[in-house]
């Protein structure tokens, strides 16, 4: 290994050198808010090291990882979001009395895990980053050992995360099986030489995107999602729903531009599929859930299916024109969620986790700031104008029209009038008349580390909103580099 290589591993290598260091720290004495510190700095420097080796050659770091500048504005991106969630994490966690310094451990090696996962040129690596964050996610979202459900939704993640692990390593086996290698490129040349289309490929994708649907929540291997979403701590919540599924879709998209993949349209016939049951099952469910977690939760996985339309339109279109749709509403999509977790986590207190649709019953007039940056965020899950999420949805339906994908576009427009209807619902709640619940809730412990990154969440909602060109230009110039 070169200097150059050892350079470009430098984020990953802060992440992993500051876990170890909080290790050593809680060995010698246990001091939440040191931990927590060691933990935002070595995101910070991880970010540093992103900007100083941000160039335009890619570096082969090892046989398993590459450096370019898609694996690196997605390391940008989940090391912020990774930010965002440890300063929720902060105030969510310093009322209560248990002992979690190992908080901040597990949040930086399951973000760890997301980082090898956007810069895995291989299926060693990509299976090895997905461990790591799927192992650590099981600990995190049992963490609050004492809440009702969260041991429930920890087993359930674990049980299930194990089966499509398999899945995935089976898919792995039956394309090694035909291609005799494991790296993306390879598999690619291979696939390349190939007259007509191999079954056995065809069926190791097939099982991957089974194991990867389970991590998306994608239907039909959604049933996990309302109650991992509703047992873990709120800011986890949070990780789950941006880190853990950006990190699996910024791979995925690699890995079929890569790898070829596209070529197979059984395979997006497939998806396909998934895509449309992912969307209408997904609002439809939502529709009928009275606790905003869970109601979030069905939620996203109709926000997996919109982007899932984007992807499958790189079978027929520049697949740098499905990397800017898929990325740019993956960046949406994070503000946005982080967004209303971060206001779930700021309402809720050490007794009781605000996720009750009848906690936010005349919110407007107990604390209209925070139900307005609330309402914001879901007409921007809406996909309503002057938001960063009308954009997004616009990017794909852009990308669906130019691939001809007609009946996905229907789902979509279906799908957004359902989801229209349950997040104004919550906004409406909102409104209610405070004198019907003003007893319900107390005043919530002062959380400024928390109140500030929902302001910066609402002005970069509202800054991609209305002037998204500078956002998608850069996109564009690293989507290019991909092909």
């Amino acid at each position: 290994m070169n200097i150059d290589q050892l350079i470009a591993l430098a984020p990953i290598m802060i992440i992993a050198g500051s876990a170890v260091i909080i290790m050593l720290i809680i060995a010698i004495r246990r001091n939440f808010i040191l931990v927590n510190g060691v933990a935002v700095c070595g995101i910070l420097l991880a970010l540093l090291a992103v900007n100083f080796i941000w160039q335009e050659n890619p570096v082969q770091a090892t046989a398993l990882i590459r450096i370019d500048v898609y694996a690196l504005f997605y390391t940008a991106l989940l090391l912020l979001t990774g930010l965002s969630v440890a300063g929720l994490c902060y105030d969510y966690f310093k009322e209560r009395k248990e002992e979690n310094e190992e908080l901040s451990v597990l949040l930086l090696t399951a973000l760890l895990g997301a980082l090898v996962l956007v810069s895995s040129s291989h299926f060693a690596s990509f299976f090895i980053g997905l461990e790591m964050l799927s192992i650590s996610l099981f600990v995190l979202i049992g963490y609050t050992i004492n809440r009702q459900n969260s041991m429930e939704a920890a087993i359930k993640y674990l049980i299930l995360s194990g089966v499509s692990s398999a899945f995935i390593l089976f898919g792995m086996a039956l394309i090694y099986a035909q291609c005799g290698v494991l790296d993306f490129d390879g598999i690619g040349r291979y696939l390349m030489n190939q007259k007509d289309m191999n079954a056995l490929v065809l069926s190791g994708v097939i099982l991957i995107i089974a194991g990867v649907g389970f991590k998306l929540s994608l239907v039909p291997f959604h049933l996990w999602t309302p109650d991992v979403y509703e047992g873990a701590p709120a800011p986890i919540t949070a990780f789950i729903a941006t880190v853990s599924k950006g990190a699996v879709f910024a791979l995925l998209l690699r890995y079929f531009i890569s790898a070829g993949n596209y070529s197979y349209s059984p395979l997006l016939t497939v998806l396909s599929i998934i895509a449309v049951l992912s969307i209408l099952a997904g609002n439809l469910l939502a529709l009928l859930q009275n606790n905003v977690k869970r109601l979030l939760a069905y939620s996203s996985i109709a926000h997996m299916g919109y982007v899932l339309v984007a992807f499958i339109a790189g079978g027929r279109i520049a697949p740098a024109l499905v990397v800017e749709a898929v990325t740019f509403y993956l960046i949406t999509y994070f503000i946005t969620t982080i967004g209303a977790f971060g206001v779930i986590s700021l309402l809720s207190t050490p007794q009781m986790e605000a996720d009750d649709l009848s906690f936010y019953r005349g919110l407007f007039w107990r604390q209209p700031w925070l139900a307005t940056i609330f309402t914001l965020m879901l007409i921007s899950l809406a996909g309503i104008p002057l938001t960063a999420g009308f954009i997004g949805k616009f990017y794909i339906f852009a990308s669906g029209a130019d691939a001809s994908l007609w009946g996905l576009l229907l789902a979509v427009i279906i799908g957004s009038g359902l989801g229209l209807y349950y997040y104004l619902r919550i906004v409406v709640v909102m409104s209610m008349s405070v004198e019907e619940t003003a007893s319900k809730t107390g005043e919530p412990v002062q959380k400024k580390i928390a109140t500030t990154i929902l302001a910066v969440l609402t002005l970069l909602l509202l800054w991609f909103g209305l002037y998204p060109g500078h956002l998608m230009n850069f996109i564009v110039s690293i989507a290019a580099t991909l092909e």
